[in-house]
C-alpha cells in the first residue's frame, strides 16, 4: 500500500461497486499506506516472524519480501480457512508479485486468484507453481491510474461474496 495504494483503492472501489465486500492487506514496508488497510504491514511482518520496524531498520529488501510473503501466506490461509475470504487479487512489480503469489499458493485450488504483474514475460512458473493462479497482464506499469490502467483495472473480475485485495 506504500507504492500501489492508489491502484488498490481503484480496484477495491470497482469490486465494492458490484456489492462485494473487500479486505485489504498491507505488505508494504517503505512508508505509510496510501489506502487504509484492514490488515496492517506490522501484522503481516509479525505473522512472518519479524516486525515492521525490524525490517525497516535492517534495510534488506530481499529479506523483507521473504518475511512479508510468509506473513501474507499465513494470514490469507487463516482468513480463507475461517470463511472470511473467497478470492484474492494482487498487483505489482517483482516484490508485489512474489508476496501476492506466495499468499495465493497458501489457499486451495478453486479459490479465485487474480494476479496483475508488471513482469509478465519469461518464466512465470515460480509464481504460479501448481496452483490455479490467473495472470492478467497489466499492459502498463502499475504507477497510478491513467486512461489505459483505468480501462484494464476496471475489468477486474467481480465475485459474489468476499474478496481480499
Amino acid at each position: 500500500m506504500d507504492t500501489k495504494g492508489i491502484e488498490f483503492a481503484f480496484i477495491k472501489a470497482q469490486i465494492e461497486s458490484a456489492g462485494v465486500s473487500t479486505r485489504v492487506i498491507n505488505t508494504g514496508i517503505l512508508g505509510e499506506p496510501q489506502l487504509t488497510p484492514d490488515i496492517s504491514a506490522d501484522e503481516v511482518a509479525q505473522a512472518g516472524g519479524s516486525s515492521l520496524q525490524a525490517l525497516r531498520d535492517e534495510g534488506d529488501r530481499g529479506n523483507s519480501v521473504t518475511v512479508m510473503a510468509q506473513g501474507a501466506a499465513v494470514l490469507v490461509a487463516e482468513k480463507q480457512a475461517a470463511g472470511e475470504i473467497d478470492g484474492i487479487i494482487s498487483l505489482g512489480g517483482s516484490a508485489g508479485t512474489t508476496i501476492g503469489t506466495t499468499a495465493m499458493q497458501a489457499v486451495p485450488v478453486g479459490v479465485p486468484k487474480i494476479w496483475y504483474p508488471t513482469l509478465a514475460s519469461g518464466d512465470t512458473s515460480p509464481y504460479v507453481q501448481s496452483k490455479d493462479i490467473s495472470m492478467m497482464y497489466s499492459v502498463v506499469d502499475i504507477a497510478g491510474i491513467n486512461r489505459l490502467s483505468r480501462q484494464i483495472l476496471a475489468k477486474t473480475p467481480r465475485g459474489n461474496r468476499r474478496g481480499m485485495v
